[in-house]
């Protein structure tokens, strides 16, 4: 009698770190980033190629330090969002074609945020997507809990996860 074995759809497993982006095309890729409080991460889907990414941002302007953006640009919303695009292109997606989700920008601190990071990255990120005609499919952002985003590049399906909750959402429509 043959022993049935349970391959998990997704067999190549990717994490993106803060301050870091990853893509694939293979389409046996997960791409995970945990933890998201103030950062925001930006899912990108194109369902005819399956290409995928994410993006995982820390700060909104990369003035503050240009040293540090340059030798990270995905740190910041400025400068990590056109090179994130410009990855997904090395995959032959195509712009018009790419559906956007973004969580994060969450106050997780106790209390009141005087620089409000999540508030301000949120708005450089949808400050960038309408210049550049992006439109956001899906949005998870605020709140005061952490979201951690599973991205299966066979399906276009993104997992939510926060401390209370799981959603599902995707990307192909």
């Amino acid at each position: 009698m043959a022993a049935s074995v349970t391959v998990p759809l997704a067999s190549r497993h990717i994490v993106v770190g803060v301050g870091d982006m990853a893509a694939s095309a293979d389409v046996q890729s997960l791409l995970s980033t945990y933890a998201l409080g103030s950062c925001i991460a930006l899912v990108a889907y194109e369902p005819l190629r399956k290409v995928g990414g994410i993006l995982h941002m820390m700060l909104p302007d990369s003035a503050i330090s240009p040293a540090k953006a340059a030798a990270h640009p995905a740190m910041f919303a400025d400068t990590g969002l056109p090179q994130f695009f410009s990855l997904l292109a090395t995959f032959q997606a195509q712009a018009p074609r790419l559906r956007l989700l973004m969580a994060g920008g969450a106050n997780v601190i106790l209390g009141h945020d005087p620089f409000c990071i999540g508030e301000r990255n949120a708005r450089a990120t949808v400050d960038f997507l309408a210049r550049h005609g992006y439109p956001v499919q899906h949005a998870e952002v605020g709140g005061t809990v952490n979201r951690t985003l599973h991205l299966t590049l066979a399906t276009g399906m993104v997992t939510i996860k926060t401390p209370a909750a799981e959603e599902q959402f995707y990307l192909t429509d």
